[in-house]
């Protein structure tokens, strides 16, 4: 990573011997590859000056894990399944390519030594939707805050700073609400200063730690030297659905809890001395004609997930084009880019992503291997990518990727 900044500095001092020459001398008759080569210029210090250095990533889940075979087994027996059907959930269960999920609501008999969960209890009758939209919530209220603490006490450790260095906190989350929040509890446990300033990202669905990256990113751009802490909790295991709708089975099978946080700080457009990793820029579209094919919404018996068939062919036949060209205004390429963190929405997806971009399957490990050993986690996932990618010393630059409900694509660069 420090190469690349080193390169992206000879580059710049390139341009101005070459074309600061040029456009002083030449008058007029240089003038649009003045203002062309100008442009360049511009784009390499803005990367230089506007980027997030990560002192520390940390992460958490649950004490307790489901293994996929028992999830589908429990799964069955809250919907009196018989054996033809508990047979078919197996498979469907086995086809998400999880083997273990952390999950808030399992706990350990201290007599038995059973670890199990009593918040879904057996479907009474067809009409029986299960626990309510606020008995769920009073869940996540219990729940969320020790995950996040966890995760964020982590990246403090990491990152070798005070909690009371945090100027910025940004939290983020789509599986819960309450006020006052996560956020105000971290203030309070972490210690950090009571004058510290809050953003909450809400309700922006697995891609959101990207979105609450890019406003890290400019809290650093607008503040150089200010410290700031992200953290994406998410306790999906509320969620679980009753009833045989085959998309909420799909994501009965995928989902899992997790946290996981950042620390960074802006870098003033001066390489890490540490060598850490840095975000520099973020890319955001969203794809025409879409916004069936992924949902996310309130409901009375839980939040809704609903993921249309289509969502990996609409990745697959639209993503090349538009990460080409964002990559291209950073100066990079596919064929450039070291390791990539692709939210893990599922194996469908994560297939797509390989296939549009021509990616060779190691090109993807990461993302399976947190897929297989932690499930899908929304918000957090990315950033236990990226940890992923570090601890295999992979050599930047990196591309984070999440799809969520839009259909909208976010991407992030590090280097």
């Amino acid at each position: 990573m420090i190469e690349q900044y080193v390169e992206l500095t000879v580059l710049k001092a390139i341009l101005v011997l070459l074309f600061g020459t040029l456009c002083g001398s030449s008058g007029n008759r240089f003038g649009n590859v003045c203002f062309k080569q100008t442009s360049i210029l511009k784009k390499v210090n803005q990367s230089l000056k506007h980027s997030l250095d990560i002192l520390g990533l940390g992460t958490a889940t649950p004490a307790f894990a489901f293994e996929q075979s028992d999830a589908a087994s429990r799964a069955a027996d809250v919907l009196h399944a018989d054996s033809e059907t508990r047979r078919k959930l197996a498979v469907l269960y086995r086809t998400a390519k999880v083997r273990h999920r952390g999950s808030v609501l399992l706990s350990k008999n201290n007599e038995t030594g059973v670890v199990d969960q009593s918040f879904y209890s057996r479907q009474t009758s067809p009409e029986d939707n299960g626990p309510s939209l606020a008995a769920r919530m009073k869940e996540y209220e219990r729940t969320a805050t020790p995950l996040a603490l966890d995760a964020c006490r982590d990246a403090i450790s990491a990152a070798s700073i005070q909690a009371s260095d945090v100027n910025h906190l940004v939290t983020v989350s789509c599986s819960g609400f309450t006020a006052p929040g996560t956020d105000l509890d971290l203030i309070r446990e972490l210690k950090l200063s009571r004058t510290v300033s809050r953003t909450h990202v809400g309700f922006m669905g697995c891609h959101g730690a990207l979105n609450g990256l890019r406003v890290a990113r400019a809290y650093a751009a607008a503040e150089p030297g200010a410290v700031i802490l992200l953290c994406a909790v998410e306790v999906c295991s509320l969620h679980h659905h009753y009833g045989w709708h085959p998309e909420r089975l799909v994501a009965n099978a995928l989902f899992a809890d997790g946290a996981a946080a950042v620390v960074g700080r802006s870098v003033n457009g001066e390489v890490s001395s540490k060598g850490n990793l840095q975000h520099i820029a973020s890319g955001a579209a969203v794809i025409p004609s879409t916004e069936d094919l992924m949902t996310w919404r309130i409901r009375d018996h839980g939040f809704e997930m609903s993921l249309d068939a289509q969502v990996p062919d609409t990745i697959s036949r639209t993503l090349l084009p538009w990460l080409t060209g964002w990559l291209s205004e950073h100066g990079q390429s596919i064929e450039s880019i070291g390791g990539w963190a692709v939210h893990p929405g599922g194996p469908r997806i994560l297939s797509a992503v390989g296939e549009s971009l021509g990616l060779n399957p190691e090109a993807l490990s990461a993302s399976f291997t947190i897929l297989a050993e932690r499930g899908n986690m929304s918000s957090p996932t990315v950033l236990f990518i990226l940890q992923e990618l570090l601890k295999r010393g992979v050599t930047p630059p990196y591309v984070a990727l999440g799809f969520g409900p839009g259909l909208a694509i976010e991407a992030a660069l590090f280097m």
